[in-house]
């Protein structure tokens, strides 16, 4: 039935919502979404500078915390995710940051996942401890663990699903029900699959977290991160982003943007070609292990068929060997990119454990399954035989 409400964008889909939500134009009649490119705003007289500053009437005041191009990547995001407000920011890091800062305080317990990406161990484990915050890491399919490590003043729950970068799946409906029950914040960081995949909100989780820099982008080009969840918790994070300035560009929000607008169709195509890599990978004689949810004989392929729509764009796998064949492998190959970021168009493949957890003990990558022998892989959007030809050429070089 066609909805004729005052919201012509009321009950519309992913796609349209990914290319139209967030928009206002101006007076100019623009098309696309203008850059608004100024760091300060002129009020009409000093009556409504006074009201703005003090928040008595909405509008434009500073750049660090209100600006039109940033806004319309909030509500676009928050459409996206089915969230009710947004929080852009200048990083991923700096969304799971200001999420902590502005909704934890001293004392406060945290039970967090130890397979998350290393730094956001180091965020948990090192600097918020500093400000009395505590944290227990914990196997993230260990139910059992959770509700252990929950104690009165656990006050979140935070986790990556896919876990990164062994691609494990956590059951976002088990931990929702966890969270509730304890009285407590559920945040999951969805940078993997993103709302085209996976919608963590609608599954019970209070709050999702981005690096735009990945897939919401989806070219490398710019960093950036999103919070998304209720309106009175993105109000205490905006809170802390004015006062903080962990602040989103409007240059940069306006590039993810236009990423959002081929969200879906990109990582259909990722996930196409990843389970189509895995299943080279499995028969490959180099290969000890592939790490893909879209594997059938993947622990989590059950669980991620059905809160997922896809697998996502990210694999792992272990060569025969130690860190000298993974980087031999890694050093092969041709075309591929050797950096740690993923989300890209471009293929990249990286060793996690001198690199994106390099920062971790050894006795932390033990216990998360980073071995020195494995590779993480983003498939980007090449022609899936080209990416395995050069990969062919990595195995070629193991001496």
């Amino acid at each position: 039935m066609t909805d004729y409400s005052d919201d012509p964008l009321a009950g519309a889909g992913l796609d349209t919502l990914a290319v139209r939500a967030g928009i206002a134009r101006t007076h100019e009649g623009e098309h696309s979404e203008p850059i608004f490119a100024t760091s300060s705003y002129v009020f009409g007289s000093a009556a409504e500078a006074a009201a703005r500053f003090g928040g008595e009437e909405s509008g434009n005041v500073y750049s660090r915390y209100t600006n039109p191009t940033v806004r319309t990547f909030e509500q676009r995001i928050a459409a996206l995710e089915g969230g009710e407000d947004a929080v852009g920011t200048a990083s991923g890091m700096a969304a799971i940051l200001s999420t902590a800062m502005a909704l934890l305080k001293a004392g406060d317990h945290v039970v967090c996942s130890r397979d998350v990406f290393g730094t956001t161990t180091n965020l948990f484990g090192k600097y918020l401890a500093k400000f009395g915050i505590e944290t227990s890491f914990v196997p993230l399919l260990d139910g059992a663990a959770w509700e252990a490590a929950i104690r009165p003043e656990t006050a979140m729950l935070f986790m990556e699903t896919p876990s990164n970068p062994l691609c494990e799946v956590a059951d976002l409906a088990f931990f929702s029900d966890l969270a509730k029950t304890n009285d407590c914040l559920l945040v999951v960081d969805n940078c993997f699959c993103t709302p085209a995949l996976q919608k963590p909100i609608a599954m019970g989780a209070d709050i999702v977290v981005h690096s735009a820099t990945k897939y919401l982008d989806g070219q490398g080009r710019c960093v950036g991160g999103a919070v998304v969840g209720r309106r009175e918790h993105m109000a205490e994070v905006e809170t802390f982003l004015r006062t903080c300035g962990p602040t989103m560009s409007a240059f940069n929000a306006w590039v993810f943007l236009k990423g959002l607008e081929t969200l879906r169709i990109r990582m259909q195509a990722h996930s196409d070609a990843a389970l189509s890599l895995a299943r080279w990978l499995r028969e490959q004689p180099e290969v000890e292990r592939v790490y893909y949810a879209g594997l059938e004989d993947h622990p989590g392929h059950a669980l991620a068929k059905r809160q997922q729509s896809a697998f996502g764009g990210v694999l792992s796998f272990e060569v025969k060997g130690a860190r000298e064949q993974a980087w031999q492998c890694i050093d092969g190959t041709r075309f591929l990119s050797l950096t740690a970021n993923l989300g890209d168009a471009k293929t990249t493949i990286v060793h996690p454990a001198t690199t994106t957890h390099g920062r971790l003990t050894d006795e932390q990558r033990g216990l998360a399954g980073i071995g020195q022998n494995l590779i993480r892989i983003s498939v980007g959007l090449e022609d899936v035989e080209d990416i395995k030809a050069d990969l062919r050429r990595g195995f070629d070089a193991i001496g």
